[in-house]
Order: C-alpha cells, then sequence, then structure tokens
C-alpha cells in the first residue's frame, strides 16, 4: 500500500475552499471509486488555517499511475491554479507486517 499525504497551502482560506469544492464537485468521489484507491480524505490542521493535509492512499504502484494518468489530474491541477496552492508531499510504502517490538505499542 502506498500512502502519500499532500500539504495544500494558501492564503485567505484558498486551501479549504478547495477541498470543499474537490468534494463539492464530485472529483473527490469520482477518484475513492478509481481502482485501487483505498482512501481519500481531507483534513484540517488545527494550528495552520491556511493548510489542508489530504491523505490518499492507493493499493500499489500501478493504481496510483493510473491516477496520474486520469483525466481527473487536469481538473485538480486546474483547481490547485485557481486557488494558487503550494505544496508539500511526503510518501510512505507500508510494511505488511509491524515488527514485534512495535506491537506492544498498539491495542488492537
Amino acid at each position: 500500500m502506498i500512502t502519500v499525504n499532500l500539504y495544500y497551502t494558501g492564503s485567505n482560506g484558498s486551501a479549504r475552499a478547495f477541498a470543499e469544492e474537490m468534494t463539492g464537485s464530485g472529483i473527490a468521489a469520482a477518484i475513492r471509486a478509481e481502482e485501487g484507491n483505498l482512501r481519500y480524505e481531507y483534513f484540517f490542521p488545527m494550528d495552520d488555517p491556511e493548510t489542508v493535509l489530504l491523505i490518499d492512499q492507493w493499493r500499489d504502484q500501478a493504481a496510483l499511475d493510473a491516477h496520474h494518468a486520469s483525466p481527473m489530474m487536469a481538473q485538480i491541477a486546474a483547481l490547485r491554479e485557481k486557488y494558487d496552492l503550494h505544496m508539500k508531499v511526503e510518501r510512505f510504502v507500508s510494511d505488511e507486517a509491524l515488527p514485534e517490538q512495535d506491537l506492544k505499542f498498539i491495542k488492537r
């Protein structure tokens, strides 16, 4: 599984407006319906009103590549420009099994 954290930062509420338009326009729902998408959710940091965090998870690199090749990417890029957003990206690849020493910290 691949998790991509995208931090969208703008000014005067533009990052939140971007997330609201992504959701309200149906683009976010369409991405969630794509083959291999596991999660597509926006979060708002409590200490930074000008940033929105998107947690985007995909089954594998092939699913992420298909998403990047989809027509929705042009729509997303246009909205990023519309709201003049800057981005920071973090990418994580899941480890299938947690090490034994980490399991003692996880309540299941």
